[in-house]
């Protein structure tokens, strides 16, 4: 896969990009194979426990390994699928840097699977652990004009919120060529999460929301408990 694209930044990781595209109106987890065809636009991606796609028979060790049977099996899995949000190998801030950063080269390297073995196009997804990997989180997509988030999780508590908007911030201020913001969220409240991107929609960058499974169950829950909280 490396060497079919090039590498960039301190850690020379593979280049990934995505041009503008129709906006997506569903986003189908992983799991969800049952989904991943429920709209013309839907997209699948990773936003779940990473021992759901990552483990000793996930895509990344089958592509590493070059087991050729496993990667049949895969390729018959995304069969169909148009498009995809590159892979959310969780990062967290109390492990060694190395192995932060290998997952986020994990990721990029599904990514460029998906695009060259299975057509999809994919969106390069924007992770951290914390401030400290702002400086390496956007290597290799700089000349991107889509990405993704996920605030599931970054909502309630204050300091995970002004995380967010900052990690948002460096983004928008270092992606040159950004034009959307693709959001994985689980609240009713899709104001509230806007709120959260008027840094990037005051920048004339568009924020695309896309209904999910969890959202929906989440809405419905709304409408039978109308106090109950997001």
């Amino acid at each position: 896969m490396t060497n079919r694209t090039y590498n960039l930044g301190k850690y020379n990781l593979p280049y990934v990009k995505c041009l503008n595209l129709a906006n997506p109106d569903y986003l189908a987890l992983y799991s969800e194979t049952y989904n991943y065809h429920k709209t013309d636009r839907t997209f699948v991606c990773f936003y779940q426990y990473d021992i759901k796609f990552d483990n000793i028979k996930g895509i990344f060790e089958a592509i590493y390994h070059n087991d050729v049977k496993l990667l049949k099996k895969y390729k018959e899995r995304f069969k169909g699928v148009r498009y995809a949000i590159a892979p959310d190998y969780s990062e967290v801030g109390d492990i060694p840097r190395i192995e932060n950063i290998y997952r986020l080269f994990r990721s990029r390297i599904v990514s460029l699977w998906l695009w060259f073995e299975c057509n999809i196009i994919v969106i390069p997804n924007v992770t951290y652990a914390n401030e400290n990997y702002f400086d390496v989180m956007l290597d290799g997509m700089e000349d991107t004009e889509v990405v993704a988030f996920s605030v599931k999780g970054s909502i309630k508590k204050q300091l995970e919120r002004e995380l967010l908007q900052k990690a948002i911030k460096y983004t928008v201020d270092n992606l040159k060529q950004l034009k959307k913001i693709v959001v994985y969220s689980v609240s009713v409240d899709d104001e509230k999460v806007l709120k959260l991107f008027e840094y990037a929609s005051n920048k004339g960058i568009e924020i695309v929301i896309p209904n999910n499974i969890l959202k929906e169950r989440n809405i419905a829950n709304k409408e039978v408990k109308p106090n109950g909280e997001d």
